[in-house]
């Protein structure tokens, strides 16, 4: 009985990983988990049976947390965008954009998935919808269906890391941090990974061109009437806002000073990029409007599409973040925004019905409760592991490790890279990451840092062949029979599971390779936040007037005398 007593906290996270491997839900799971040895311990006298009524409290504070609202709000928004035909809009708008060159539809999907990433921020919708739309084209005209795999699947998995993601809402309220500056740390290494997944498939364009075929003249369908391109329109006025986008950017700080009219020397490079970029789509927006009011025949018919399709994302995408970034709304308020914003894009797309709109909300509603069911398990498993010592055990095993803090992150990083094998990013957050930020927090990690580290870390856990939810949400719409086209009127082979667990090997290796940049270089991440005032405690005077002297007798002796005089003074 002594060795329990002394031992109940590693046998309480064994005891949780047992019920896990069993296959029962992870929110009863860690609930029976912590009820069970939380009886445990008081018979052994390790625990106080007080602590449990610590609770009912501890549930009502989850009910009352207004930053978990952003969940529902978000994940509304993204699926009023999806079910509304966005995606198929954007995929077949972008593609006819980047289809004249090798490797140009890969690379519409990466484009294409940071931007539902950035709307939906749910894997299975990304997923799926470029599933459905690219995967056939790409099999139409001769892609590697390796590469079309697992480009597709990488691209859907950007949606955990580009704000405004899920993860990094619940990361947050794991790790005790500000949501807001948790989007501000992600948004530059989300970027970051999008050019990397990019920049493999140039890669492969240049050496492996048999891969990555270009779309064939015949299949390039926004022309202009005489057979022009005209892309040298939108090249013009993509150039026009780029330079416009520019000189935003580079008069930010005059900017700011202006609005705010106090000096401003320094803005942070996240909010400079969210209001220059959106000048930038605004002034493109407006010049493409104005051009089809008037019938000025400036733009072409490439131009118009791509302007009339793209923007109004991407201004949603500024609304929800930029008001975040700037500090005008919470998370939660622009994630409110969002999801008005959403409905509004779908209403003037005349795709807006009631059909959509409750099952939007059906989904909403049942993610929403997973959450919350998970989230209550999690507390009632940490009340009593933090009861029994849990957290001191888990701060000498990991503090022991040689290397300092390197040693730690590295053995972390191992660590939630393989239990992402049989674990998805919602378990990991909330049985693992709570054990974690005690002891970096003590290494003097920063929180904020740790946590986009460990975002970038979790999304290989919808990667990881054979157990990847994003693998997954691709197998089930990808074909597993050999059919005809109906465009080119050829017999199109199947794609095996096999090919699509080869193709998403790469894009593990990129996001590793991501996480290891971030270890190497925490500028990737820190530069997206705001910098902290230092006051020199030296320096700091208080100036503190003195009271009139008083030179009446009598007034020194009658209080009220005295306070009418003083009055008196102050006037004069």
């Amino acid at each position: 009985m002594d060795f329990l007593a002394h031992n109940l906290a590693p046998i309480m996270f064994a005891g949780l990983i047992v019920f896990l491997l069993l296959g029962f839900p992870v929110a009863f799971s860690l609930g029976a988990c912590g009820l069970f040895f939380a009886f445990v311990g008081i018979q052994l006298g390790v625990l106080p049976a007080s602590l449990l009524q610590a609770t009912p409290l501890r549930i009502f504070g989850i009910m009352e947390n207004d930053t978990l609202l952003a969940i529902p709000f978000f994940t509304l928004m993204g699926l009023i965008l999806e079910r509304s035909g966005m995606a198929e809009d954007l995929l077949e708008t972008i593609g006819q954009l980047f289809g004249p060159v090798r490797g140009g539809l890969a690379l519409a999907v990466v484009f294409v998935g940071a931007l539902l990433a950035a709307t939906t921020g749910v894997v299975a919708a990304s997923v799926i919808s470029m599933g459905l739309i690219s995967l056939p084209i790409m099999l139409r005209y001769g892609y590697d269906r390796r590469l079309a795999a697992g480009v597709i699947a990488a691209s859907g998995t950007l949606a955990q890391i580009i704000p405004p993601s899920l993860v990094l809402i619940i990361l947050a309220n794991q790790l005790g941090r500000s949501v807001g500056d948790m989007y501000k740390g992600a948004f530059l290494p989300g970027l970051l990974l999008t050019g990397c997944y990019a920049g493999y498939v140039i890669l492969l364009a240049l050496f492996k061109p048999h891969l990555v075929p270009a779309l064939p003249p015949q299949a390039r369908s926004l022309r202009e009437d005489d057979g022009r391109s005209g892309l040298p329109s939108l090249l013009t006025l993509t150039a026009i806002c780029g330079a416009a986008t520019i000189a935003v950017g580079y008069q930010m700080p005059a900017l700011h000073s202006w609005w705010s009219g106090e000096t401003v020397g320094h803005v942070a490079l996240d909010e400079t990029i969210v209001v220059a970029l959106c000048c930038g789509v605004l002034l493109a927006f407006m010049a493409a409007g104005i051009n089809k009011i008037t019938g000025l025949g400036l733009l072409s018919r490439i131009a118009e599409r791509v302007t009339f399709v793209l923007i109004p994302p991407l201004l949603l995408i500024f609304l929800v973040l930029g008001t975040i970034f700037l500090g005008v709304a919470t998370p939660t308020e622009g994630g409110a925004m969002g999801a008005l914003g959403a409905l509004i894009m779908a209403m003037l797309r005349g795709r807006l019905s009631m059909e959509l709109l409750r099952q939007a909300v059906n989904t909403t509603t049942k993610l929403s409760c997973f959450v919350m069911f998970i989230l209550l398990g999690a507390t009632i498993f940490g009340l009593t592991f933090q009861g029994v010592d849990g957290p001191v055990w888990v701060e000498h095993l990991l503090t022991g490790l040689p290397g300092g803090q390197l040693g730690f992150l590295i053995t972390v990083n191992a660590m939630i890279f393989f239990l992402a094998f049989f674990l998805d990013f919602f378990e990991l957050s909330f049985i693992v990451v709570p054990l974690l930020a005690p002891v970096a927090a003590k290494l003097g990690i920063d929180l904020i840092w740790f946590g986009v580290l460990l975002g970038i870390n979790m999304q290989t856990s919808f990667m990881h062949p054979p157990f990847g939810f994003a693998l997954f949400y691709l197998r089930s719409v990808a074909p597993a029979n050999e059919y005809l086209d109906k465009v080119s009127q050829k017999m199109i082979q199947p794609v095996t599971t096999m090919q699509i667990y080869r193709g998403a090997v790469p894009f593990v290796l990129i996001q590793l390779l991501m996480v290891l940049l971030v270890i190497c270089f925490p500028g990737i991440v820190s530069s997206g936040l705001d910098k902290d005032v230092v006051y020199d405690l030296d320096k700091v005077h208080m100036d503190i007037d003195a009271p009139p002297q008083n030179t009446d007798e009598t007034s020194a002796d009658d209080p009220l005398k005295a306070f009418q005089d003083s009055l008196t003074q102050e006037k004069k």
